[in-house]
């Protein structure tokens, strides 16, 4: 999740810093298992485990600050999309709802897509390459991590940005079809109000965008084209030859 943040921001994590509140029930195994995994994620990242604090606590309590340098003089913000800009993302949506309904309701699932769904859930991965990759370019007017769902995402964006948008080619992963199909489900709702997906959602400047694909491409990820960005800050999404307005649904922190 910080990882996640980072990227959104175009910025390298360095140290970590983690407090552990750790129940008696707990056995020293355990302890060394969770210590091996934060280390584990933290080197997936080229960063490194600090230290931090531990204390005693009747639930299991992990919390991780991270930080970092910029990638690019500024980071990529919230604020700064345009009309006319290309609305993009990093990667497909609807694998991590449909893993989790998968996990959850023990849901019959194919061979050939069940590892992928459930991996999404399981371990996920934060687009940090292709976010650093994408800060040294300049193209991207505005960014953020669709963890909280890509519908409320965008709404972010654009409540931050004042612009509107309209999305013409809907990122839904080919296995969340496939699934959503197999259970009669909507794709398009496992897509847009799902969470937890660790893509990267960005407007770019038009002028800049093949400068900014081939920049991910060489990182080995994509940038996907998905839609524009208008100035009416209405957000609508074509389905079936026909506008639909996308709600601001997703996952809210704090939310009463």
């Amino acid at each position: 999740m910080n990882v996640s943040d980072f990227a959104s921001k175009g910025a390298k994590p360095l140290g970590l810093v983690v407090s552990l509140g750790i129940p008696r029930s707990l056995t020293q195994k355990e302890i060394k298992q969770i210590g091996k995994g934060l280390n584990d994620g933290a080197r997936e990242y080229e960063a490194y485990v600090l230290g931090g604090d531990t204390n005693e606590t009747s639930d299991l309590i992990i919390s991780v600050a991270i930080f970092g340098v910029p990638g690019n003089a500024n980071l990529t913000l919230r604020d700064g999309a345009q009309p006319g800009d290309i609305l993009a993302t990093t990667g497909p949506f609807g694998l991590t709802s449909s893993g989790l309904r998968m996990l959850k309701e023990k849901l019959p699932t194919p061979t050939k897509i069940k590892k992928k769904l459930a991996d999404s859930v399981l371990m996920p991965h934060a687009r940090l390459k292709e976010g650093l990759a994408l800060a040294k370019t300049g193209a991207a007017t505005a960014s953020i991590d669709s963890s909280d769902g890509l519908a409320w995402s965008l709404h972010e964006i654009s409540r931050a940005s004042n612009v509107g948008f309209i999305i013409d080619n809907p990122p839904i992963a080919n296995e969340a079809r496939e699934f959503a199909k197999l259970h009669n489900l909507d794709p398009l709702e496992l897509s847009l109000y799902g969470g937890e997906e660790y893509e990267l959602i960005l407007t770019i400047k038009p002028s800049c965008w093949r400068e900014a694909r081939e920049a991910v491409i060489r990182e080995g990820g994509d940038l996907i084209r998905i839609g524009e960005t208008v100035a009416n800050k209405t957000l609508l999404i074509k389905q079936k030859n026909k506008l639909v307005k996308i709600e601001a649904r997703g996952y809210e922190h704090f939310k009463n």
